[in-house]
């Protein structure tokens, strides 16, 4: 073996023309970037599909979506799978493989199949994919274009990329180039990447192993001499000096190789087995792949501890490769052929047996699981990816994988004819799309998704390689994914997240379903990086609605409505619109919002003259409870106005019944009252007979409005009265508050015009004018002729009354109605107030017979005629003469009556007439002298109390002043001081003519001479009295109203 040396690995150039990628259409509603990705040599497809499981048999894949030319398609896009069949796939001639050209109608041959088996799974309902795929994007397009890969390491994100021109590329999960070198002049056949990501191992069929640093200039070539199929490094390679790694290839031997203090040390682990086709390090185990079987090593005992033989009947090892990967650290997956085996390594068990053979490995490996699969094995994982509806990844983890993903690889059914003689059976046969699939540890599998890769006829089972990424730090991504690649694709494959579940049931119009799931999204899936609008409620929400209209439940999307649009005005109304032209609005009336948002007047009038047209009922209670701020008040008043002008009471041809016609008041009544347009709403507040009408008029001042509707107010007022007396409560005619209203407002409401508008109702017109005259008999003196007739007619038992307390009427004509209706006694009335007393005495006289009243009259009248005509009538009547003796009085003298009595005359009851004179005429001398005897006493006791208080002696302090000047009444020199009976003292000088009632005699002498004796005093007081001609001054002036106090 050659030596190592330290080696500067060509750099290339950075690639040049890059050009953009378009967007297409992968698997299960994936999408990778893959414009100008082909030749025209090389047909563009990369296509999948998912079918249900079948156990043990091989599932048909379903032709998926194609990738079309579609540059400014998004990286991601979902398809619905049921029109898969259908699409056609999109790729350029295909001379040497396909023959022609694919057609847009998806009429290729498998086309033709898939459709075929949609046909016949049709009933059957889809299940959801498990994974979606994306073609890697960048630059790495265009390069293989020029090169194909040929071998994949992955490590912290990154990618390294061997290529068949001994290129190796190091690139990140989104296309982007981080370094790329030369260290081999032939084929890649396998790389490696170290924990660290820092150092890539690289074997070639050119017989070399190169170790280069991506951080430093560090690096190692080993020349092998034979074509090296595999290498693996020791783990923690970047961290321990030894720089150990193995290696083998066509040579049949097993190199690990360690670097020393003298360099690097070789140790051969096997050999004479056939080629080294797979091998993988962990930890301190070593499982590598012969012609024979899988061998695992373990590094620290340096002793092979298990050989796993090859399946029997195996085909050959260099046509189908074996597949390596440690799930762990003591499970490992072994893919061969058609064959799985999953290997579980564990501590031997201690026994006394063990303990004394020093020979024995540490480790025992049991066989867990060993199937045979219906395909070859390109590549096998663990399946970190979760499964649709699974929310527990902790089971990927476990010792005993719960399920595998493969590469699976559908070989020609000739593969083992190479010896044939048979040049068409010697020629290479077409191969199949690849297929990942998820199979269970018992073999069942779960899920198949055919990949439609570039030029994949051209290519065998040992060309398609997939790797585990994990994905954590990956930009704008999260979770673990795996890789693809086939020599001219990469394809990163991820598991279906929550986001693309929910478009998964929106494409198949699982709406419902779908918004649950979104409202189940956290604050981390939603504030992923990419496109929401698809996978937000409104979005979704929106693709519901539309399904239901178009499926014609607009009651169901009528409920979506307000999640859906939310405040969002514009879409609102848009909807609205649309179950407008559907014929469909009444369905998403009860959510229309009227407030947060509030939308257009023209929506909410356009809901109202729906209801116009087709539920007045619902216009009704409509109106009452939106604001009326949202639509014109106007322009609905004009249409109800309208509807209401082709009510029966209209020329109009078409009619509406007497319910619709009130409903339709009923609208207006509210829209004048909304619009402060009261005068006009009250017509109909009357004709709906609504109680509140007295309250409105009187609140908004509507007076002057209601003086041309009397009549329909009245009548209102009527029925609400016989309403009560029907009701047990008591009300009276004159009650009426219709009445009160328009006695108490006939300045706005004027009395003629009232008269006028009842002149056909002539009770109402009554209790109009009677309380019109009630209130001031001066108001409506100019229809008193009406009312003696009104009065007449409806109340004769208040005639009389009347006819007393006015004087307006004619009283002839009065007297003529009174005639006509034979009313007696207010025709004695009106004669005595016609100055006709002897007429009107001798109707009493004659037609009523009522001595009292002929007595009455005549007291009333004053007249010694009249009393005289009385006397003589009662001449020759016993009773009157009767009445006249028990009623005489001081209008007439007994002694007159009894000379007039006849002799010979019969009176009944004239001695008990006679005695009750008597009787009455000594009560009345009794009554006049005891009055007398009360009289002369009540004036004895006055007299005495006056002169009491006149003579009894008043108190003058220093503060009393005089009432006319104001000015104390003590004052220096004392004035001449005047005390009256009634208590009032003032200065002499203040009364008018008393200022020289001192000269009258010397002043000095005079007082001496006044207060000699009693009779100067006396002289004295007579000349004051002469002088003081009113009395009292105050109390003259006070009667004068000259004085205040």
């Amino acid at each position: 073996m050659a030596g190592a040396a330290p080696i500067d690995g060509p750099e290339l150039d950075p690639w040049q023309d890059t050009r953009p990628l378009s967007s297409n259409i992968l698997p299960n509603g994936s999408n990778l970037s893959a414009d100008d990705y082909h030749t025209n040599d090389m047909p563009l497809s990369l296509n999948g599909a998912h079918h249900s499981p079948n156990e043990n048999t091989k599932a048909e894949p379903q032709q998926m979506h194609s990738y079309s030319d579609d540059k400014n398609a998004s990286d991601t896009i979902y398809v619905d799978p049921e029109n898969a069949g259908h699409e056609s796939e999109s790729s350029e001639e295909d001379d040497d493989e396909e023959g022609e050209d694919d057609d847009v109608e998806g009429e290729d041959e498998e086309g033709e199949d898939d459709y075929e088996d949609e046909d016949e799974d049709e009933d059957e309902e889809e299940d959801e994919p498990t994974l979606k795929y994306e073609r890697m994007s960048g630059a790495i397009n265009d390069l293989l274009k020029k090169d194909s890969a040929s071998a994949l390491a992955v490590s912290n994100n990154l990618l390294a990329l061997g290529t068949h021109n001994g290129i190796v590329h190091i690139v990140d999960l989104t296309g982007k180039r981080i370094k790329s070198y030369k260290p081999h002049q032939a084929s890649v056949s396998d790389t490696e990447f170290d924990s660290t990501a820092d150092f890539v191992a690289t074997a070639s069929i050119d017989g070399q192993v190169v170790i280069q640093s991506l951080s430093t200039h560090e690096s190692y070539m080993f020349d092998m001499k034979r074509p090296i199929r595999t290498v693996a490094l020791e783990p923690n390679f970047a961290k321990k000096s030894t720089r150990s790694f193995v290696c083998g290839g066509m040579a049949g031997t097993l190199v690990l190789r360690e670097k020393g203090w003298l360099g690097h040390k070789e140790t051969v682990l096997h050999s004479g087995e056939g080629p080294v086709w797979h091998v993988r390090w962990r930890e301190r185990l070593i499982a590598w792949a012969n012609d024979s079987g899988v061998k695992i090593y373990d590094t620290q005992s340096q002793m092979r501890i298990t050989f796993i033989e090859r399946p029997a009947d195996s085909p050959r090892a260099d046509l189908f490769k074996c597949t390596l990967h440690w799930q762990d650290d003591t499970t490992l997956l072994i893919g061969w052929a058609d064959h799985i085996t999953i290997a579980r390594i564990r501590e031997r068990p201690y026994t006394a047996t063990a303990s004394g053979s020093s020979n024995q490995p540490p480790f025992i490996v049991e066989i867990t699981a060993a199937f045979q699969l219906d395909c070859m094995i390109s590549g096998i994982v663990s399946n970190s990816l979760s499964m649709p509806g699974s929310q527990d990844e902790s089971s990927v983890q476990d010792k005993t994988p719960s399920s595998f993903l493969i590469l699976a690889y559908q070989a020609p059914d000739t593969y083992g004819d190479e010896m044939t003689e048979d040049r068409a059976r010697q020629a290479r046969k077409t191969a199949e799309r690849p297929e990942l699939r998820i199979i269970s540890h018992t073999g069942e599998e779960l899920s198949a998704d055919a990949l439609g890769v570039t030029n994949y006829q051209a290519w065998s089972c040992n060309d398609y390689l997939l790797a585990v990424v994990d994905g954590s730090n990956s930009p704008g991504k999260s979770g673990r994914c795996h890789v693809v690649i086939s020599p001219k694709d990469i394809v990163i494959v991820r598991p279906r997240d929550r986001k693309d579940h929910i478009l998964w049931l929106v494409d198949h119009q699982r709406y419902e379903e779908a918004l649950e799931e979104v409202e189940k999204l956290d604050e981390d899936e939603c504030s992923t990086d990419g496109d929401q609008t698809e996978i937000s409620p409104i979005a979704i929400g929106e693709r519901y609605i539309r399904h239901l209209v178009a499926e014609g439940n607009f009651v169901k999307a009528a409920s979506l409505c307000p999640t859906v649009c939310s405040t969002d005005v514009e879409r609102w109304e848009n909807w609205i619109f649309v179950f407008a032209q559907s014929q469909q609005l009444q369905p998403i009336i009860p959510y229309v919002p009227t407030e947060a948002p509030q939308l257009g007047h023209l929506v909410y009038e356009m809901i109202l003259a729906h209801f116009l047209v087709h539920d007045m009922q619902s216009l009704m209670r409509t109106i009452k409870e939106w604001p009326k701020s949202i639509y014109d008040v106007s322009a609905v008043i004009v249409a109800v106005q309208a509807e209401l002008d082709r009510s029966p009471s209209s020329s109009s041809s078409r009619s509406l019944p007497a319910p619709d016609a009130v409903i339709l008041m009923e609208c207006l009544a509210e829209l004048y009252t909304a619009n402060r347009q009261y005068g006009k709403a009250l017509p109909f507040f009357l004709r709906l007979r609504r109680q509140n009408v007295f309250e409105l008029i009187r609140e908004h001042n509507l007076f002057t409005d209601v003086k041309d509707q009397v009549l329909l107010l009245i009548e209102f007022d009527q029925e609400l009265l016989e309403t009560r007396k029907q009701e047990g409560t008591e009300a009276e005619a004159s009650s009426s508050e219709a009445i009160a209203l328009l006695v108490d407002h006939i300045h706005s409401i004027p009395i003629v015009r009232v008269v006028q508008q009842l002149r056909d109702r002539p009770f109402y017109l009554f209790l109009y004018l009677d309380a019109l005259f009630k209130k001031d008999p001066q108001l409506g003196f100019e229809f008193a002729d009406l009312q003696v007739t009104l009065f007449a007619e409806f109340a004769i038992h208040r005639l009389i009354d009347y006819l007393r307390a006015s004087t307006s009427y004619n009283l002839e004509a009065a007297y003529n109605e009174c005639k006509k209706r034979d009313l007696v006694t207010e025709m004695v009335f009106l004669l005595g107030r016609m100055g006709n007393n002897k007429k009107a005495l001798t109707l009493i006289i004659e037609r009523l017979g009522d001595v009292h009243m002929a007595i009455e009259f005549a007291k009333e009248q004053s007249d010694d005629d009249l009393w005289e005509d009385l006397l003589k009538y009662s001449e020759t009547r016993p009773t009157f003469i009767r009445g006249l003796l028990e009623n005489v009085g001081a209008e007439i003298d007994p002694i007159r009556l009894i000379r007039r009595i006849k002799n010979g005359l019969e009176i009944p009851g004239l001695k008990e007439a006679l005695i009750k004179i008597l009787h009455d005429f000594h009560l009345q001398i009794s009554l006049l002298e005891g009055c007398q005897t009360i009289l002369n006493g009540d004036s004895s006791d006055l007299a005495k109390t006056r002169s009491k208080g006149q003579n009894s002696g008043f108190f003058m302090n220093s503060r009393m002043i005089c009432v006319l000047c104001m000015q104390p009444l003590q004052q220096s020199p004392q004035d001449l001081l005047l005390l009256f009976l009634c208590h009032h003292i003032v200065h002499a000088s203040c009364i008018d003519g008393m200022a020289d009632i001192y000269n009258h005699e010397e002043p000095s002498e005079g007082i001496s001479v006044l207060a000699s004796g009693v009779s100067a005093k006396i002289a004295f007081a007579s000349v004051v009295r002469a002088r003081v001609h009113q009395g009292c001054p105050v109390c003259y002036r006070r009667s004068e109203g000259n004085l205040m106090m």
